[in-house]
């Protein structure tokens, strides 16, 4: 770390600075695995390492939640799942009609109107750099071109196969890459419309296999297989892939203490847990043995396949000393919703900060329709955020957490030159900034220079017991580049 920054570095934020930097993780040679008290393990191939790190420092990514749901305006899959909690609610009584009804939906979905190249560029204008697509959501539908099941998009019973852009997944890894970006598979692990999943002979209680796979192994077996195959096709058939997103973090293997305990909750006193081995390190081997490099997310599963972590849809308090990633809606639901009400820019704007200032990534959502178009609302967004990073993304690419992170409306970040920088998050209708600005616990030595991103004049400063304290002149109160949020440069001189 610079001079200029030692006050934070021998403050006690010292050693979780050292760790958010990624310099024990990402920096150093590759060694031997390492768990901490959190369970996370470090990952020890060089390959993957140095893609996680290329990971970190863009930033800011694309997740897609879309398949034939979208034509009811549902939330994904999981009105399939017999708990009574909220997200499973359903518009029919009769269970056995709804999922009739439900597992019926591909024969009309059409999105004749599909344009992922219109995704791609304004995601890229956004200052997206990597995009994550739900290839198969939990209810099993194949968003790509499966040859282990005819639930899938490509089969003659879904009217968008006649369509030359039928595999939506390859034409979106395609389009994106054109663009750019690092791509993920979204995977999910459990499969509500596998026989060897849920096995059509019982009832289906929840979301766990509605069989003892003890008692009926050789049907587990053909599950596990069927899933290691899917995952072999989206390794091999589309090109190259970066990140391997799997979900349904209840697919694991648990001790039967593990088991007994997690059944021992409350909030879980109705699920069917069971140990659910899927081969976690046979499958992770051969889908790396196809993508050298690739970064596993396997989702909520602490151990060595979980190269980094997916906090959902909340901020966390403080930064975290691994890689990390916010998975958000832009809107108020994952999957499509006619009515849906975007989040402000102002709002995304300010999370992006919040998230880098504290070593994450920022992962936002949209739900395509059941058309193959998004809300206009989202490229109105996406244009916003575009903007101001165009401004300031200095701030938020290649840049690493620094302590202490931030407090009231500053957040930091350092990029690894040494230059720091002060992220201020205007409030609601605030358009002229403060004639001083302070940013407790921050430093610098002297001589560095402080400046205004978006002017080139410097700016007087002086520290106190508080930390800094940025002077701002009449000229840039007044007219300070940009919207909902200003940032300082803190640089040191050579």
């Amino acid at each position: 770390m610079t001079e200029f920054l030692r006050d934070a570095r021998s403050g006690p934020m010292a050693g979780l600075l050292a760790a958010a930097l990624g310099v024990a993780a990402l920096a150093g040679p590759p060694g031997a695995l390492a768990q901490d008290e959190s369970g996370y393990v470090e990952e020890s191939d060089p390959l993957v390492r140095a893609k996680l790190a290329e990971w970190q420092d863009r930033k800011l990514g694309l997740l897609l939640h879309w398949g034939p749901y979208s034509q009811w305006g549902i939330v994904e899959s999981w009105s399939l799942c017999s708990e009574d909690v909220p997200w499973c609610e359903r518009s029919m009584e009769d269970y056995g009609a709804y999922k009739k009804a439900y597992e019926a939906l591909p024969s009309t979905f059409d999105p004749t109107a599909f344009d992922p190249e219109r995704w791609a560029r304004a995601a890229r204008d956004a200052g997206m750099k990597y995009v994550v697509f739900t290839t198969k959501h939990h209810d099993g539908f194949s968003m790509f071109d499966t040859r282990l099941t005819d639930y899938r998009i490509t089969a003659p019973a879904t009217p968008f196969s006649a369509d030359p852009r039928a595999d939506v997944t390859r034409e979106i890894f395609d389009a994106f890459r054109e663009q750019g970006f690092m791509v993920g598979v979204y995977f999910s692990k459990p499969d509500w419309h596998s026989p060897d999943y849920w096995w059509p002979y019982f009832a289906t209680p929840d979301r766990n296999p509605n069989y003892d796979i003890g008692t009926y192994p050789d049907r587990w077996r053909r599950f596990v297989e069927f899933t290691h195959g899917q995952v072999e096709e989206l390794m091999s058939r589309y090109g190259r892939i970066d990140i391997l997103w799997l979900d349904g973090g209840w697919v694991r293997v648990m001790s039967p203490e593990e088991v007994q305990a997690r059944m021992a909750r409350p909030d879980n006193s109705q699920l069917r847990i069971q140990s659910q081995d899927i081969e976690m390190p046979r499958l992770v081997e051969s889908a790396r043995r196809r993508q050298p490099g690739l970064i596993v997310v396997d989702r909520a599963v602490e151990g060595p396949y979980q190269n980094y972590l997916t906090p959902e849809a909340r901020v966390p308090d403080e930064a975290i000393p691994h890689p990390w990633e916010v998975p958000m809606p832009m809107a108020t639901s994952w999957s499509y919703k006619p009515d849906d009400v975007y989040k402000p820019a102002r709002q995304l704007v300010h999370m992006l900060a919040d998230v880098v200032s504290k070593g994450g990534n920022l992962l936002l959502n949209i739900g395509p329709g059941p058309d193959g178009t998004w809300h206009e609302a989202a490229y109105d967004r996406l244009a916003e955020l575009g903007a101001w990073l165009a401004l300031n993304g200095e701030a938020i690419y290649g840049t690493r957490a620094v302590a202490p992170f931030g407090d009231g409306k500053v957040r930091l970040t350092r990029r690894p030159d040494g230059t720091a920088y002060a992220i201020y998050l205007a409030d609601e209708g605030e358009t002229r900034l403060p004639a001083s600005v302070r940013v407790p616990g921050l430093r610098p030595a002297p001589g560095a220079t402080v400046s205004l991103v978006g002017r080139d004049a410097e700016l007087a400063w002086e520290t106190g017991d508080a930390g800094l304290s940025i002077r701002v002149p009449e000229s840039a109160r007044d007219d300070p580049p940009g919207a909902y949020a200003w940032v300082f440069r803190i640089t040191a001189r050579d």
